[in-house]
Formats: structure tokens, C-alpha cells, sequence
């Protein structure tokens, strides 16, 4: 069975489930929210030596041939383009489909949360290297150790061939436990589902939410669809788009009702050497980098929510000048979001409402019970984003192998 099937089949049971568990109750807060919690710490659990092992081979390799510019270099492309394009789409969805208002709040903010860029470089490099062992949901700095790693090893090569033996062995023996989740994880989707099921199904009664849920649901119809398979087909002439988004269907699944950019990265990386067919170098490589950066599904999803939290405290148009400032900003705090796996959309429409001032600074509190959708479609949209853009560098650094659509995981 297809692994997209099995993720279906998990989720579906989840849905049925949540008819047979009471919102609020013990089974639905305690038993099931420790569940779901295992499953995201269990899908986490083998990401960071993945990184720091497969990294360092992939690494080595790019710079035997001479592919090391080239990759990174579509790498960045594919994380700047897709989120260029996706807060475009934010702000034309927000332009023409006007909102409704969200009954204003009377909580006010206690304390505003701030982003510490200071903070965040510092992370970057610990004082050890072996602390980058301890961050369990910011995978940059292992990241950075691993390419430290390789060019290392790529620059010593007589010298360091047991090292190279030892992590290619290692990277090896992650991947075949991260093909393993891949599989439990459709069990741990019914868990996962069912609460998040019995939240959009509350969400949804009070009616409150229903119009940002189904405009959503139409960007990311359009996206996966429309907008994603074209540029595809631009960049990549001659290519069968829909075996891309065919392969997208198991990440975008997991990354959705998880709400988790590092659980998309098992899936992800499994569709794209497995089903795909792109070379482990290229795969290990810009994976983990379009996961930590290319977040443009957040930017959408911020921008949307910031506008509707403005227009739901005026009744006055926003301005051309507001909605650049929207979008810019919306842009720029989806790069810094590798921190936050999960709940970083939310966290950056707080960020938002405090740079943005003029009152507006409790804003986000219209939004909070809203948030894990938010998170939800955010993870959705980047996953599909990581799938489509790992096949076009692949494509531009012609290390891409076709196979039958039969053979797919």
C-alpha cells in the first residue's frame, strides 16, 4: 500500500474517532495530547543525526562534482522565488475577497513578545560544537556544523576516509530508521487528527473563522494545482508535473495535521530520493534547507491573518503602503522561523501586531484560538513547496532520475 494511503487510512480513522471523543474531556486534553506529543518527539528524534551525518556525505560529494555553487545557488532561488510568489498570492487573496470582521477581543496583552535577532545568531555558534547535539527543533546549526564537517573531509580526502566510510554508514542507518516512522506515522496520525478535527469542527460552529478557512483552502487548491505545477513546467520544460505533486500528496498530509515543518522533512526526504529518484547528495542537502528557510506557506498565512486582524478593528480600506509594509514584513519573518517547527506563523502575527503599533499591539488575541489552523496551512503550503522545489534543483543540477509512477512509496 501506498504511503499516502496508509496516511489517509490514519486519517480518516481520526476523523471518525472524534465523534466518539467529547471536546475538552480527559481522553481528548490528556491521553491524546501525551499521544500526539510522542509521535512529533518520536518523528524529531532522528532528524538531528540525519542532518549532522547525511549533511557532511552530501557535503563531500557536491564538492567532488563541482556542484556546490550550483546547488546552493537553486536553492536559494527555489526559497526566495516560492516565497516571493506565495505572499503575492497572500496579498492579491486578501485585495480581492474581502474579509469579514472578528468580533474585537477585551483581553489585553501582558506582555508582547519580541524576536531576539541577537539571540538567534548566537545559536548559530555555541561556544561547543557539540551543543548543536542539544537543539532539538532548530536544525540550522547542526546544519552548519555537518557542511563545516564535509569541507573538512573534502579537503583532506586521504586523511579522512574513515570518517567518510563512518558517516555515510551512519546516514544510512538513520535513513532506514526515518523510513520506519514514515510508516508508524500513519497510526499516529489518527491520534493527531482526531484533536485537530475536534478543534476546526468547534472553530467551525461559531462560525467566526469560516471565511479565512475556505479562502485558504482555495490559495492552497491553487497553489498545488495551478501555481506550483506551471513554474514547474516553466523551469522544467517537458517535465510531468502532477508525478510532483502525486509524490507531495504523503508530506503535505503529514506536514498539515501535524502542523510540523520538521516531521514534512521524513517524508519529504523519503519522496525525494524514493520516488523521485534525486540523487542523495542533492536530497540531503537542500531538504533540510528548504524546510528551515523556504516558509513562504507562513508569509501567506500571516499576511492573510494580519490583514483580517486590521480590517476587524477598522472600517476603513487599508492602504497600498500598508499592504506592501504587509507583505515585506510578512517575507522577511518567514526566514527566521527555522526556530519554530511549529506555531512560528503565529508567533511572527504577534511580531507583526507589536512592530505595526497604533493600537494594535493585542491584535494576535483575535486569532489565538485560530492558531494551530494557521499553523496547520502553513506547514501544508511548505511542504508542497519543498516537494516542487527539491525536483527543480534536481532538474538544474541534472541529478534527477525518472522511474515508473507504479514504483512511488
Amino acid at each position: 500500500m501506498k504511503l499516502w494511503m496508509k496516511y489517509l487510512l490514519g486519517i480518516a480513522g481520526g476523523i471518525i474517532l472524534s465523534f466518539f471523543v467529547p471536546a475538552g474531556s480527559l481522553i481528548e486534553k490528556e491521553i491524546f495530547g501525551l499521544a500526539g506529543d510522542l509521535v512529533i518527539r518520536f518523528g524529531r528524534y532522528i532528524i538531528l543525526p540525519l542532518i549532522l551525518f547525511s549533511v557532511t556525505t552530501a557535503v563531500i560529494k557536491l564538492r567532488e562534482n563541482k556542484q556546490m555553487l550550483k546547488t546552493t545557488l537553486w536553492t536559494l532561488a527555489v526559497t526566495v522565488g516560492s516565497s516571493v510568489v506565495l505572499v503575492v498570492i497572500g496579498l492579491i487573496s486578501a485585495l480581492i475577497v474581502k474579509l469579514p470582521h472578528i468580533p474585537i477581543t477585551i483581553k489585553k496583552a501582558t506582555e508582547l513578545p519580541f524576536l531576539n535577532l541577537s539571540e538567534l545568531l548566537t545559536k548559530l555558534f555555541p561556544y561547543s560544537g557539540f551543543e548543536v547535539l542539544t537543539e532539538g527543533e532548530h536544525l540550522l546549526p547542526a546544519f552548519l556544523f555537518a557542511f563545516l564537517a564535509g569541507t573538512g573531509c573534502a579537503k583532506a580526502k586521504n586523511e579522512t576516509k574513515p570518517a567518510v566510510s563512518l558517516f555515510a554508514s551512519l546516514t544510512h542507518v538513520c535513513y532506514v530508521i526515518l523510513s520506519a516512522f514514515t510508516q508508524i506515522l500513519s497510526v499516529g496520525l489518527a491520534v493527531i487528527t482526531c484533536r485537530w478535527f475536534i478543534n476546526i469542527a468547534s472553530l467551525w460552529k461559531t462560525g467566526i473563522y469560516n471565511s479565512i478557512i475556505i479562502r485558504l483552502v482555495i490559495d492552497l487548491v491553487l497553489v498545488a494545482f495551478a501555481v506550483y505545477p506551471l513554474l514547474t513546467r516553466f523551469l522544467c520544460h517537458g517535465t510531468k508535473v502532477m508525478r510532483i505533486a502525486y509524490a507531495g500528496i504523503a508530506p503535505f498530509l503529514a506536514a498539515f495535521f501535524t502542523g510540523d515543518s520538521n516531521i514534512a522533512i521524513t517524508t519529504n526526504l523519503r519522496h525525494a530520493k524514493e520516488s523521485l529518484c534525486i540523487e542523495d547528495q542533492t536530497a540531503y542537502f537542500s531538504v533540510p534547507l528548504l524546510s528551515i528557510f523556504a516558509r513562504g506557506g507562513a508569509a501567506l498565512v500571516q499576511t492573510l491573518s494580519f490583514v483580517l486582524i486590521l480590517i476587524s478593528y477598522s472600517e476603513l480600506s487599508i492602504s497600498i503602503t500598508n499592504m506592501l509594509w504587509i507583505g515585506s514584513v510578512s517575507l522577511l519573518l518567514s526566514f527566521v522561523l527555522g526556530q519554530l517547527p511549529s506555531g512560528g506563523p503565529f508567533f511572527a502575527i504577534t511580531i507583526m501586531c507589536g512592530m505595526f503599533g497604533r493600537g494594535f499591539e493585542a491584535g494576535y488575541l483575535l486569532l489565538k484560538d485560530f492558531a494551530p489552523v494557521i499553523t496547520s496551512f502553513a506547514a501544508g503550503f511548505d511542504a508542497l513547496t519543498a516537494i516542487f522545489g527539491m525536483y527543480i534543483i534536481a532538474a538544474k543540477t541534472k541529478t534527477l532520475h525518472h522511474q515508473e509512477l507504479s514504483k512511488f512509496v
